[in-house]
């Protein structure tokens, strides 16, 4: 298992992080769509196997708008901060497309299933329940990678600091919670979680930002401290409520994709909490400077 893990890491790192840095922001922006896509076919899957038959083709469009609407929120305006920091502002085109916007056609169109779907009655509230929770849980947060990779340069750095400080996280409470770990952090969802890996996980993303504040020369070292420390927990907390889902419904993996790490959303469970965090405490930060 150990070893195919990290040859599944050893093929994807290389790619995703040659995607963040060299391709444009409409390329990553489709390969983030298809990695949420492939998330969402997981997620309604662990809904059905727990008796909820979500609307699949219907959430995977509203997702896919709502990724091209962070992409267009992402393309146009900026702003200079202290240090060459570009914070992106909403462009006007984008007004027509907004979340909200989707989230009511989702709503109207989940309606329309109901209504004049071939779904029986009794599958109404299991259905509308979990593609509701797909796209709030999963594709709203997740889209935060577009926004931050809208940014330009910095973006960049920032996605690929969250993107680092989430694997280092991972691989160091993977390693020292099997080697030392003893104290279980949630036996009823994560039976293999220690506090002795979260502890792991939580150093390894902070010491990620004391040596990437050489790089992201942009943001203050203790702002980048307290940035990947908040990340952090909020992808441990990801992680453990994606072993809530599965735990429901009787399933160890979310899915067989990825040979070593379970399926596409067991993979990016962490990111989908951690990505926006940054990218919060980015305008939080921009704001505070103007």
């Amino acid at each position: 298992m150990t070893l195919k893990r990290i040859l599944t890491a050893a093929v994807l790192i290389p790619a995703v992080v040659a995607t963040v840095w060299w391709a444009p922001s409409s390329v990553v922006t489709v390969a983030a769509t298809m990695v949420v896509l492939l998330a969402l076919l997981e997620f309604l899957a662990i809904g059905e196997h727990a008796g909820f038959r979500g609307y699949r083709v219907w959430t995977g469009f509203c997702a896919i708008a709502i990724f091209f609407t962070q992409w267009l929120a992402s393309i146009e305006q900026t702003r200079v901060l202290s240090g060459g920091l570009l914070l992106t502002r909403v462009p006007e085109a984008a007004e027509a497309f907004s979340i909200e916007l989707i989230l009511l056609a989702f709503v109207i169109g989940a309606t329309g299933i109901i209504l004049f779907g071939r779904q029986p009655v009794e599958e109404s509230l299991g259905g509308l329940s979990v593609s509701s929770a797909a796209l709030i849980f999963l594709v709203f947060p997740f889209s935060a990678v577009v926004r931050l990779d809208g940014i330009g340069i910095s973006g960049r750095k920032l996605l690929l600091f969250t993107l680092v400080l989430v694997w280092v996280g991972d691989t160091a409470a993977y390693f020292v919670g099997r080697s030392i770990g003893r104290f279980r952090m949630a036996p009823t969802l994560s039976p293999k979680k220690t506090w002795e890996g979260a502890a792991a996980n939580l150093i390894g993303s902070v010491l990620v930002a004391i040596i990437a504040q050489r790089w992201i020369i942009e943001v203050p070292v203790r702002h980048l401290i307290a940035m990947a420390a908040l990340a952090n927990i909020a992808g441990q907390a990801g992680d453990l409520l994606e072993s809530s889902y599965k735990r429901s419904a009787g399933m160890k993996d979310s899915g067989t994709l990825l040979p070593g790490h379970g399926g596409m959303l067991d993979r990016i469970d962490a990111l989908v909490l951690a990505a926006p965090v940054v990218w919060y405490y980015f305008n939080w930060l921009a704001d505070r400077t103007h």
